[in-house]
């Protein structure tokens, strides 16, 4: 595929859109049918077992190292110029912020992606908290809460570059024998848990298509004359900016990779149901669960901007690359999890 003829042809931002697209309909599909969610597992993992659900989210973890890493090692991938890594980066935004999202994410029962996820197989409170959770990132990007989370991410700052990598000054290849040892792990589970389901490798696929991001991103930039900042997928700055382009098309920011992304993986969720038969429109079951979707949107709004993004824009899409700031971030969303199931469960 020529990437100079085609960004000469359509133009970047279009080439980006056109890849985000493939990219979140190969995302959507897989991680509608392996059941890929961040909350299932750490629920699994609270109850003192290892089963499908923290085997498919260890999988998907494991494949995205996996193929970033080895591609990293043979030349193929240079993420030095990544925001995860050459840009400042705050630790306290990670902790707070982090927690904030565990915590919300309990409560809307799933993080970013799976309340896209499901919001295309009909599920109605999904796409209630998805907006929630969208209007809330604006407001915490450039809104009302835009002073508190600047307080909080001042508290503790990492300058730039070779320092955020967690591999810097360790041997070549160490991420990715992490990489295949997470995978062993997510194998050995696959082989103990109690419901086997076909599907379930799916989330190889899901990983892959981080990679695959990073892959696409970078081919772009590196055919263009214009400094592109290569990326993969995130959930929470594509959905205020979606938001902005409902609301106004004028103000609305230029497309590029982010503006392909949330579509495409709404288009391959809503096929994947479709097409085994699961699309079913759901509803709020009991009144007093609203407040309780709803706070929790507003906390993985604010959590997911202060944090630099959610479980799959901060925590894998910047865990792949090794950000201390990306694994800080996801220690923290698994830990104020548990932490809100164990408060909210007693």
């Amino acid at each position: 595929m020529n990437f100079t003829s085609l960004n000469e042809t359509y133009g970047e931002p279009t080439v980006l859109a056109f890849s985000g697209l493939l990219v979140g309909w190969l995302f959507g599909f897989f991680a509608q049918r392996s059941k890929f969610c961040l909350r299932a597992a750490v629920v699994e993992f609270w109850h003192h077992q290892f089963g499908e659900k923290l085997s498919v989210w260890l999988l998907t973890f494991a494949s995205a190292v996996i193929a970033i890493q080895g591609l990293i090692v043979m030349g193929d991938l240079d993420v030095s110029t990544a925001r995860q890594i050459a840009t400042r980066g705050s630790l306290s935004g990670a902790l707070i912020g982090g927690l904030l999202f565990g915590a919300g994410m309990i409560m809307t029962r799933g993080c970013a992606s799976r309340l896209l996820i499901l919001s295309a197989n009909g599920n109605l409170r999904a796409l209630l908290s998805g907006l929630v959770f969208a209007v809330t990132v604006q407001a915490t990007i450039s809104g009302l809460l835009a002073p508190l989370r600047q307080w909080i991410n001042a508290l503790w700052m990492v300058e730039g570059g070779v320092q955020r990598s967690l591999l810097n000054g360790l041997p070549d290849g160490v991420g990715l024998v992490v990489g295949v040892v997470m995978g062993a792990v997510a194998l050995w589970g696959f082989k103990h848990a109690s419901h086997k389901a076909a599907w379930s490798v799916g989330g190889a696929f899901v990983g892959l298509s981080i990679a695959i991001g990073w892959g696409f991103t970078q081919l772009v930039a590196g055919a263009s004359f214009e400094p592109i900042a290569i990326q993969s997928l995130s959930f929470s700055s594509p959905s205020a900016e979606w938001l902005m382009r409902a609301l106004s098309t004028e103000t609305a920011p230029k497309f590029g990779f982010d503006a392909g992304l949330l579509p495409g993986v709404f288009a391959g969720s809503l096929l994947a149901s479709l097409w085994f038969g699961e699309f079913k429109f759901e509803g709020f079951q009991t009144e007093n669960k609203l407040g309780h979707y709803l706070t929790g949107a507003v906390l993985m709004g604010f959590g997911a901007v202060s944090a630099g993004g959610c479980t799959v824009g901060a925590g894998m899409t910047g865990g792949v690359i090794f950000s201390n700031t990306a694994w800080l971030t996801l220690a923290s969303i698994i830990f104020g999890a548990a932490l809100s199931y164990k408060l909210l469960k007693s």
